[in-house]
Parts: C-alpha cells; sequence; structure tokens
C-alpha cells in the first residue's frame, strides 16, 4: 500500500534552482508551494520546504513520468539504461539503475532521488545515498493505479501539482473508454514471454498483464506474481489465443515462434497471432503502458 503523505510541515532545507529556468520563476512557485512531507513505500519519511529543481531518477518510468509532466529540465543525470530517450540523451550518465555510481551521484547534487522498491540490491544501493545525506523516495510501480498515484506525488513535490492531475484524469478516461469497449467482449487467451530461453512468463503481479486485461485479454498465466518461471509443457497445455513477444534489455534477441519446433503447433502459432512488443513500453508501469494497452486493445480485436 503507499504511504505517500501529502501533508503540510515546517520543511527543512530549501532545494537549489537550476540554471535553466530563471530565478524568478523559480520564487514564485516556492512562494505559492505548500510544504509536504513524503512517506515512501520502504518507510522513509523526507521533508521539502520549497519544490525540488534537481532531480536523478534510477528507473526509467520516474523520467518519463516527469516528461509528461513538463518537468524534464529537473532531470540532472540519468542511468545508463535511459540513454534511448532523446530528451535525456544528453545528460550524464551515473551508473545502472542497480548499482549507481555514489560520486558521480553526488557530484549532480540532486534534491532528490527516486528508486524502485523491490530487489534488494537496490535497496542498499538506496540505504547508501542516505547515509551521504540525500533525499532518496522508493516507490514499489507495479499497476495503473500506483502509475497514477506517484504521478501526483511528483506533481506535488515538483510545483506541477494541476498537471499532475490533469494528466492522472486524462489517464482515467482512456482506461475507462477501454475498459467499456471491452466490457461485452469474450476475452482472448493471452500469454506473455518475458524472457526466452529459460522461458519466463508475465504473471498477473504486475502492469503487463494488467495491460492485458485492459485490451479486452486474459492472462492465461495465472500467477499472482509480476514475472513467473514457466515450463514449456505448461505453456503447451494453456495453448493460449495470442502470443505476446517483449523485445527489449530482458529479452533482447528472441527467436521467432515460427522457429520454435516445439511451438508450432501452438494455436497461436497457428493463427499467426504473435505479437513483439517494446519492453519499455509494455512492461513498464509509466505514460507509455497506457499506449501500450490502447495497442493492444487494437490488435487483439481488429
Amino acid at each position: 500500500m503507499l504511504l505517500a503523505l501529502l501533508t503540510a510541515t515546517t520543511g527543512t532545507a530549501a532545494p537549489a534552482a537550476t540554471k535553466s529556468e530563471p530565478r524568478g520563476a523559480n520564487l514564485a512557485a516556492a512562494a505559492a508551494f505548500t510544504p509536504v512531507s513524503i512517506t515512501d513505500d520502504a518507510g522513509n519519511t523526507v521533508r521539502f520546504a520549497r519544490p525540488v529543481r534537481r532531480v536523478i531518477a534510477l528507473y526509467g518510468a520516474y523520467n518519463e513520468i516527469l516528461l509528461a509532466l513538463g518537468a524534464g529540465d529537473l532531470l540532472v543525470a540519468r542511468t545508463a539504461a535511459d540513454g534511448t530517450l532523446p530528451e535525456l540523451a544528453g545528460l550524464p550518465a551515473i551508473g545502472t539503475h542497480m548499482r549507481p555510481n555514489a560520486e558521480l551521484v553526488l557530484a549532480q547534487r540532486p534534491d532528490l532521488v527516486l528508486q524502485l522498491r523491490g530487489r534488494g540490491e537496490a535497496q542498499t544501493q538506496s540505504e547508501n545515498l542516505r547515509a551521504l545525506g540525500l533525499n532518496v523516495l522508493t516507490f514499489e510501480m507495479n499497476s495503473f493505479a500506483r502509475l497514477f498515484e506517484v504521478t501526483e506525488i511528483l506533481g506535488r513535490l515538483t510545483g506541477r501539482e494541476a498537471a499532475a492531475q490533469a494528466l492522472t484524469s486524462g489517464w482515467q478516461a482512456r482506461l475507462q473508454a477501454l475498459r467499456a469497449r471491452n466490457a461485452a467482449r469474450p476475452p482472448v487467451r493471452v500469454f506473455y514471454e518475458v524472457r526466452y530461453p529459460n522461458l519466463l512468463a508475465a504473471g498477473r503481479g504486475g502492469i503487463s498483464s494488467e495491460v492485458i486485461s485492459l485490451a479486452g485479454g486474459v492472462n492465461v498465466v495465472g500467477d499472482g506474481k509480476k514475472l513467473v518461471r514457466f515450463s514449456e509443457e505448461a505453456l503447451i497445455a494453456a495453448d493460449p489465443d495470442a502470443y505476446i513477444i517483449q523485445k527489449g534489455p530482458m529479452n533482447p534477441d528472441p527467436t521467432p515462434l515460427a522457429e520454435r519446433d516445439h511451438y508450432k503447433n501452438l494455436r497461436a502459432v497457428r493463427l499467426g497471432r504473435v505479437l513483439v512488443v517494446d519492453e519499455e513500453c509494455y512492461a513498464r508501469p509509466g505514460p507509455r503502458a497506457l499506449d501500450a494497452a490502447e495497442e493492444l486493445d487494437r490488435w487483439l480485436h481488429p
């Protein structure tokens, strides 16, 4: 459960202004800002007296949210994996999501560092950055509901609360339209491949499965985890109507299903219902996950 508390408080240090924004604009934003206290999903509370002006996001979805908020100018560095976004390509890289270089992070003087809650190594690195005096917030991002909540938190922290509310309202409307469109349709049984070989599937505990559901499909993997090791025997028994292959860091060069002899009799292969998708859109709980759900809806229901 999200533990973010947006409450008035007497904040402490004032974040530094960026060179790209006029000082007058900073002063105006600060004057309109209500001091805020945020408690993240790890139970850490950070207080801010003024809008944050220098941000490092150690998970790509946060970068995408800030860009959608019109706050891309606040980003002062990126991870090695986030150079594919044109808006971030020119920023200095500070290591990986799991192993950021603390010296490079400190050199950018961030008011706020954002991390994804989950794997132990990332949490250890977050604690190390806190020990160096940095403000670090970690959130679990695994659903559209969490995407909306974190977007509103980031809007509050950056002085873009109205923009965040407008964004989430628009996103909600799009999701409601998908649900209404698919309410009376028979669901399409879908398998989502995260990795091959050593088959890894999307379970029902992550954004990928929610994308499938919103698009009028049902995930044939019933496990509630985000990622599930799945045997090829179980896949053949499930015999999905449609097969999604994600391509990206976790599955960089997937073998086409037509070249996998033991898959040739799957219903999805026989019907030509195989779709290769961008991992960053379909498996990352960011703004592009809305686009993914709409794209998949069109593909499942031509």
